[in-house]
């Protein structure tokens, strides 16, 4: 195991490859995404294990609407189902779930299973699941600006006192670290419009396994990989080891 002084605090991961997963065994894609909520249960589980106090998971992009209208109608079902299925298993563990992205565009029915499920979790402090659904990076960082600039308008706050703090701040997960380890499955090598300005120093993984195959001992690689990192922020190695 992993020494725990090089456990990320923040693991945000891209979960790509369901319908790929699902096409290799000339099955639909509505199948691989199935097989995919049983990995982010099984990664969930994992991360709150070894000690990652922030895991934020991109379920389903603002541009995923674009997908044949059948595949989206089964993903809203199946965020529907999960939620109803494992949000007292996963309030039991002590983890708190939220929602992050625009949530208007869900039904009704969606909107409230969200409001239950993070109202039931809100207390807990084990880990926080941040589960982005209808979300893009360009959104949250448009979102945030017009969030400053009303406050401008409202004279809550000047001009010359917005900097990365403050703008960080009005953010989704502005309240919380940023991202120390970015993961993505599938063998795609891109963030797809992912927390565009919070992955600014993240270090970044690509693993070629499909999600539903992604296992316990792919994550272990991938924090063993973290752990070989040396995170400098702009400073030498020098400097990094003389701070360190």
């Amino acid at each position: 195991m992993t020494a725990q002084a090089t456990i990320p605090s923040h693991v945000c991961i891209i979960m790509d490859g369901n319908g790929r997963w699902a096409k290799k065994r000339l099955m639909p894609r509505g199948f691989g995404h199935r097989k995919g909520v049983e990995a982010t249960r099984r990664s969930v589980e994992f991360f709150a294990s070894v000690g990652v106090r922030h895991l934020t998971l991109f379920a389903f992009s603002s541009e995923n609407w674009s997908r044949p209208n059948e595949e989206v109608s089964s993903l809203m079902e199946l965020f529907m189902l999960s939620l109803q299925k494992y949000t007292g298993e996963l309030h039991d563990k002590g983890i708190r779930i939220r929602f992050v992205g625009d949530k208007l565009l869900f039904s009704e029915a969606l909107q409230q299973q969200i409001r239950d499920t993070e109202n039931k979790t809100r207390e807990n402090s084990r880990m926080s699941l941040n589960i982005a659904a209808n979300y893009g990076g360009r959104w949250d960082i448009v979102n945030a600006a017009r969030l400053l600039a009303q406050q401008v308008a409202d004279e809550e706050l000047s001009p010359e006192q917005i900097d990365d703090q403050t703008f960080r701040r009005a953010l989704s997960l502005g309240d919380g670290p940023d991202p120390d380890l970015f993961i993505r499955t599938g063998g795609e090598q891109r963030i797809s419009n992912f927390l565009l300005w919070q992955l600014a120093y993240a270090e970044f993984y690509f693993c070629d396994r499909l999600w539903p195959d992604f296992s316990n001992d792919d994550m272990q690689v991938a924090l063993d990989e973290y752990s070989r990192r040396q995170r400098r922020y702009g400073k030498t190695s020098e400097q990094v080891e003389i701070s360190g």
